[in-house]
């Protein structure tokens, strides 16, 4: 229900980084080409999760550090990383971020002695109406569930069902999402089958389609 979009990055060759922090893969996808050049790839990388993880390496990136969470186990990773000395409280952090963050991760860190440098190196832009395709299978209940990752996109699933003329229909299956904040945004819309995950994970989301599934 978000489209991307990436955002021109522009690298300061002067500035010196100790480390990469990253909430999205899509972070990395919004810089792509810039990363060829290595000047990044050679810093630790801290995600926020193992999927974000498995895209730096893809992506390059040697040292990589999964909080295997959300922004703030991301944010306790990177101080427990400064406590061992992993990581100089010195260095400036560079964030590679969305337009639009649900927590502001840099002034927490900040808040605790860091330097953090955000670049913004994509933004998701809502998708105004589903396919026709999809507004059919959802009239037609032939739509099972529905998968939400965030309250943004929840939002904009929202808007676009009821673009659709399929509102109803769209809230009477089970809606499975990532999270209890993520849930809270299609049950004030007033769907009655909502799950969330029991972490802010894909492979929790997933089971957690499992189950709706099977009930």
């Amino acid at each position: 229900m978000l489209r991307f979009e990436p955002v021109a990055f522009v690298d300061d060759e002067e500035a010196r980084y100790g480390a990469v922090i990253v909430t999205s893969a899509n972070a990395l996808r919004g810089i792509a080409p810039d990363l060829k050049t290595g000047r990044l790839l050679g810093l630790p990388l801290f995600t926020v999760g193992e999927h974000t993880a498995e895209a730096a390496r893809r992506a390059g990136f040697h040292k990589v550090i999964s909080a295997d969470g959300d922004a703030a186990s991301l944010r306790d990773c990177v101080l427990a990383a400064a406590k061992t000395k992993e990581l100089k409280k010195t260095d400036t952090l560079l964030y590679l971020a969305g337009a639009d963050l649900a927590r502001d991760l840099a002034a927490e860190l900040g808040e605790r002695g860091f330097t953090v440098v955000t670049q913004t190196t994509y933004r998701m832009v809502p998708v105004p109406s589903l396919p026709r395709e999809a507004c059919d299978a959802f009239a037609a209940h032939r739509i099972e569930a529905v998968l939400h990752y965030s309250r943004r996109s929840a939002r904009a699933f929202l808007d676009a069902a009821r673009a659709g003329g399929v509102e109803i229909s769209a809230l009477a299956i089970p809606q499975c999402c990532i999270s209890a904040g993520v849930a809270s945004v299609v049950r004030d819309a007033g769907a009655a089958q909502v799950m969330a995950a029991a972490s802010p994970d894909e492979n929790a989301l997933f089971e957690t389609l499992d189950r709706a599934l099977r009930t």
